[in-house]
């Protein structure tokens, strides 16, 4: 069977936007792909989808999940076929997600400091004293260039009138970036002429990019900045990231038994002796950085870190306290911190939020339950998530009476029907839902976004859930001009 009856098999759900057909034929930016396709069978593509699978497992690329009590770590899912977005869309989102994160800079800068923003009661201030990820004990530290979020993972997803929404904000220790360029160099093995006809955008500064702001944020006076990436170790899921990370730029990979503090300074220890650390890239959340400040019992951390940090010692990537603007409930302000510190119109919406602490939205919410998405606030991953067109009425009544007895811990969305893509399952196409996290970075010289980022890939037939940890893949994302 050639990939010409293949596509012609391709059947989309009703009501549901396809990025590659729109009903009656393929969408023209996928016309050159397919054409280079023709020439393969449906052989041919599952030998190279076997390629792709034996290229991850050598590399060892995996994720791991927490709710499996065995079998937890496994090789990431990729499928072959690239998602496909033109120059033209990316220019846009390029520039709605560099608005966003100067609100987002500005809002952080101004919580740890005047708190203007809550004086002039553009955000309640009930919301952020309410608001678990506000770390009252860095209030007041100054930063490196004002810069809080130098990573960010923004969450996209594309409506049933094609449109992109901005899902969440990813602002603390993004993942996936390993994925997105893993992709890359797959798909180079796999399909070697593709990229280049296709006049595909490249991906693969992003190291260099990130690494040259670690750089710069370290204190002016030194001439040959350390830095050093610390992970909790071996067993986190995103482990396999850590150590591609450091590897790619050059840098240490260090744990928390790796450094110590001494007179509000920051040391590695090496086996010539100590060595500052000027620039720490950690992928911990704050709450197990420095036990003498957050949990006493982290042995993840590095006991007297937030001295050092307090007293410019030493830089942290991403700055700690951030989780503040990413929190789920206060995502629906952030149009309004683009009108009150830029005095612009956001260019990405929100999906539409409700809040449940408010009492007519929690009303609203329940009386619409089957249209409605219920979110934690506190939880990723696409955990904690409820689905309101899939949950029992008895399940429905427990989630319920939880909801009520802590609704600022819930917000709600309607649910958006994600777009489709193609995908080579079964050999077969068959229409997957995906989002969208491209990955910026905030330097002294502005925001710097690859073009690209990761789709992730709902491979359950039906399912709107693509997080890896609840059975997703992923797939290469191409900007092409």
């Amino acid at each position: 069977m050639t990939t010409e009856t293949l596509l012609q098999k391709y059947m989309c759900p009703e009501g549901i936007w396809d990025e590659m057909y729109d009903g009656y034929s393929i969408r023209e930016y996928y016309h050159n792909i397919f054409n280079n396709l023709q020439s393969l069978d449906i052989n041919a593509l599952q030998q190279k989808e076997k390629l792709a699978g034996e290229l991850f497992m050598n590399q060892g690329i995996t994720f791991t999940v927490y709710s499996e009590s065995t079998g937890i770590e496994r090789i990431f899912p990729f499928d072959i076929i690239p998602r496909i977005i033109t120059g033209t869309e990316w220019d846009r989102i390029e520039k709605g997600i560099q608005q966003r994160l100067k609100a987002l800079n500005l809002f952080l800068k101004d919580i740890y400091s005047g708190q203007q923003i809550l004086k002039d009661n553009v955000i309640p201030a009930q919301l952020i004293a309410s608001c678990p990820y506000y770390t009252r004990k860095v209030f007041g530290i100054r930063v490196p260039h004002d810069i809080y979020v130098h990573i960010s993972g923004i969450d996209l997803i594309r409506g049933d009138n094609g449109e992109f929404y901005v899902l969440e904000d990813n602002l603390r220790t993004p993942s996936g970036v390993s994925y997105m360029l893993e992709n890359r160099q797959v798909t180079k093995r796999i399909f070697p002429d593709l990229l280049a006809a296709n006049h595909v955008r490249r991906v693969t500064e992003y190291p260099l990019l990130l690494h040259q702001i670690l750089l710069s944020l370290a204190p002016s006076q030194i001439s040959n900045p350390k830095i050093a990436l610390l992970t909790p170790g071996i067993y986190n899921s995103a482990y396999y990231e850590h150590t591609f990370m450091a590897r790619q730029m050059g840098i240490n990979l260090v744990e928390g038994r790796d450094l110590v503090v001494d007179q509000h300074k920051v040391y590695m220890k090496t086996t010539k002796g100590l060595s500052q650390v000027h620039v720490i890239y950690r992928r911990i959340d704050d709450e197990f950085l420095d036990p003498l400040i957050f949990k006493s019992d982290s042995i993840l951390g590095v006991p007297g870190l937030l001295s050092a940090y307090r007293n410019g010692n030493v830089a942290i990537v991403n700055a700690v306290g951030n989780g503040v603007a990413d929190d789920k409930a206060v995502y629906a302000y952030v149009p309004d911190m683009i009108r009150y510190y830029l005095n612009e119109e956001p260019i990405l919406p929100n999906v539409p939020t409700y809040q449940l602490s408010d009492a007519d939205a929690r009303e609203y919410v329940f009386d619409n339950i089957q249209q409605m998405v219920i979110k934690r606030t506190d939880q990723s991953g696409g955990y904690g998530m409820i689905m309101g067109n899939k949950i029992s009425e008895e399940d429905w009544l427990k989630a319920r009476k939880e909801i009520e007895k802590s609704p600022r811990s819930f917000i709600a969305q309607p649910i958006i029907k994600l777009s489709t893509v193609p995908c080579f399952i079964d050999g077969k196409f068959q229409p997957r839902h995906v989002d969208l996290r491209p990955y910026a970075l905030c330097g002294p010289n502005g925001v710097q976004i690859v073009p690209g980022g990761l789709t992730r890939v709902a491979l359950k037939e039906g399912s709107l859930v693509v997080n890896s940890s609840q059975g997703g893949g992923s797939k290469d994302t191409w900007i092409i001009d």
